[in-house]
């Protein structure tokens, strides 16, 4: 390396850390994505109320995170710095205080801030004590200046969160299918909130378009367009396509022309579906699954149906164009079709998971005080112990939901080159013991974002991987924000 190469990788490491995206999607997490949990939970009904009262409604309001503080056996608190946690086996973590507001028929009645537990804190994250320190204050501290942090101290050990490669979510891929009677298949994963929900578009020998999501199985896709609204056939053709006309697709249409109208759809996919009762019901219960299951990134509301029916004509025009070799089938292994979950994320899928328990055990105990005759206070029906637990006990064990193992991991101290690679790695969520040749492959997209000689010989070849020395990964953008953009390039949308 000549010396001008030397001096520019010198600068590189000066200004910028092995972790640094790690770091920010944890402040990330703590900045938005906890607000946005409980923005998901805003307002909660007690089914069990007291008698003398008609309406009774929690609302959740802010949240906010401490900086990590040491509660002592005489009561009193003070900071604590991460080798004092190493030491005296403690987490590093700081306090949730969770905004609550009561509201009986109508009127608030009572509103304080709640202590709701402990979340461990990233080493050199925003919410950490060393990110404010300089080289000098570190030594005095018992940290090492030239440690990059990125990891977290639960009872006094190191534990790092290891980057997990999934495929993209809310990305429609069609690939070439090996098995089944349709020989190209169409997949996405439609993620919203605690929504992951799987979608398979697929064509029968027949020529018919079947869709399948959640308990919904193979029904025709041209009537799930009509239940949403679009039931002209000359508005779905268009919307296909404006330019060329798929002749192949008219069957779908022709077999199903006699449905024209919107109950009518919707009542043939709930029977379809094995759902039994009256009429009245069975379009009920068929609206609300087509509303909260299918396609649910696009929305949940009744609002959305028709960006629902664009979406899935757009899905057929690509499954179409592969079909016809226009365009070539999807490569899963491209890293544009990957994405990495970082602590940041992997925190986000535990914390909602966990708070969701938080709400449902405060429910419980704030009914079975109701049932006893007495009206509670809405601060002695949060056990505060419940969240720290059940996020300590992940974190130490590594047992994730979604019954993932092995996420957080004990971090190798052996040397300084092994403490960095542990910080980088990334680990795919295919099994070991199954081929999958393709996805151990080195892609030529890993260039420049995955080490392509660090990875273990024997059955996790090419599963756990690690990251290029220099790579960084962008953290996620709201919609709102692209979509503005593409606006201001001309964007038209469809009416």
């Amino acid at each position: 390396m000549n010396e001008l190469g030397r001096t520019l990788c010198k600068r590189y490491f000066e200004e910028e850390s092995f972790v640094k995206s790690d770091i920010e999607s944890f402040n990330n997490f703590i900045e938005k994505r906890l607000q946005e949990i409980v923005d998901e939970n805003k307002q909660i009904e007690p089914t069990i109320i007291p008698n003398n009262v008609d309406s009774y409604k929690i609302k959740l309001n802010k949240i906010g995170v401490d900086m990590p503080m040491l509660v002592e056996a005489d009561g009193s608190t003070r900071p604590v710095f991460p080798c004092e946690a190493r030491l005296r086996k403690i987490t590093y973590a700081a306090a949730m205080h969770l905004n609550m507001s009561v509201h009986i028929d109508g009127t608030q009645r009572e509103e304080f801030n709640a202590y709701i537990g402990n979340i461990p804190i990233m080493l050199k994250s925003k919410y950490c004590h060393l990110s404010k320190l300089n080289r000098e204050e570190f030594i005095e501290h018992g940290e090492d200046p030239d440690d990059s942090g990125g990891y977290f101290i639960i009872n006094g050990s190191e534990k790092v969160l290891v980057k997990v490669e999934d495929l993209a979510a809310n990305k429609f891929l069609v690939t070439k299918s090996d098995t089944g009677p349709s020989p190209y298949i169409g997949k996405v994963f439609s993620e919203s909130a605690a929504f992951r929900i799987p979608h398979t578009v697929e064509k029968m020998r027949d020529g018919v378009f079947y869709l399948t999501f959640t308990r919904v199985r193979r029904v025709p896709i041209v009537l799930v367009i009509k239940a949403l609204g679009m039931t002209k056939d000359q508005d779905i053709m268009q919307m296909i396509s404006s330019d060329i006309q798929y002749d192949d697709f008219l069957v779908n249409l022709y077999q199903f022309a006699d449905i024209t109208i919107q109950e009518d759809a919707l009542d043939y996919l709930a029977k379809k579906t094995g759902i039994t009762q009256p009429r009245e019901v069975r379009l009920e219960r068929m609206e609300q699954v087509i509303d909260r299951f299918l396609l649910p990134h696009l929305g949940t509301s009744k609002q959305d149906r028709m960006a629902k029916a664009y979406n899935l004509c757009k899905m057929i025009k690509k499954f179409q164009m592969v079909s016809a070799g226009e365009i070539p089938v999807d490569d899963k292994d491209h890293y544009s079709n990957k994405r990495l979950k970082m602590s940041g994320d992997l925190l986000t899928d535990l914390f909602r998971v966990n708070f969701n328990m938080l709400i449902k055990d405060m429910l419980y105990n704030f009914q079975r005080i109701v049932k006893r005759g007495k009206f509670p206070s809405l601060r002695v029906v949060i056990r505060d112990k419940l969240l720290t637990q059940r996020i300590y006990s992940s974190m130490a064990t590594g047992s994730w939901v979604g019954g993932r193992k092995g996420i957080s991991q004990r971090i190798q101290r052996l040397n300084f080159l092994e403490t960095m690679s542990h910080l980088q790695r990334v680990v795919s969520p295919l099994s070991a013991t199954q081929e999958n040749f393709a996805a151990r492959e080195l892609h030529p997209t890993h260039l420049g974002r995955l080490c392509p000689i660090e990875t273990p010989e024997g059955t996790n070849i090419g599963l756990k991987k690690n990251l290029s020395l220099m790579a960084s990964v962008s953290q996620s953008v709201p919609d709102q924000d692209i979509i503005k953009v593409v606006r201001s390039m001309g964007l038209k949308e469809a009416k």
